[in-house]
């Protein structure tokens, strides 16, 4: 009995993630139509599995009209090396996704000239960052 109710927990869980995923473009109004997805983390599960997840799926699904990726801090670094991660961004490009990244950060790990090469915008973030949070954009870090 426990092992049925538990299968179609999952089945249920399952099915609404993914008429999540597919679900028609939320309304909002264009004063928070921009989400601002600020990237720190250096772990790579936490780019694929979290970070760039939600963020590609709210420009490809219209969930946002703008979206933008902040590159920041020890995940410039692992943009810089891992293909499997620039692969994704570039994926997200693709679609719309605009991607910053913080130049102090990117000059400190010595990868500003290979994410400038990625077609990432590497700039000093604090006055942009800073414009994001006092405006109506959405900002969310991971």
């Amino acid at each position: 009995m426990k092992q049925k109710f538990l299968v179609l927990a999952l089945i249920g869980v399952t099915l609404f993630t993914v008429q999540s995923l597919n679900a028609a473009p939320v309304e909002d109004d264009v004063a928070g139509d921009k989400l601002v997805v600020v990237w720190s983390s250096g772990d790579p599960y936490v780019a694929e599995k979290v970070a760039f997840m939600y963020t590609h799926a709210a420009r490809r699904n219209g969930w946002y009209r703008d979206v933008t990726l902040v590159i920041w801090g020890p995940s410039a670094k692992l943009a810089a090396e891992n293909i499997k991660i620039q692969a994704k961004l570039k994926a997200m490009q693709k679609d719309g996704v605009v991607l910053e990244a913080c130049s102090s950060c990117a000059n400190s790990y010595n990868v500003a000239d290979d994410l400038r090469a990625l077609g990432i915008d590497v700039k000093g973030m604090g006055v942009p960052l800073t414009n994001y949070l006092k405006s109506d954009a959405r900002v969310i870090t991971f």
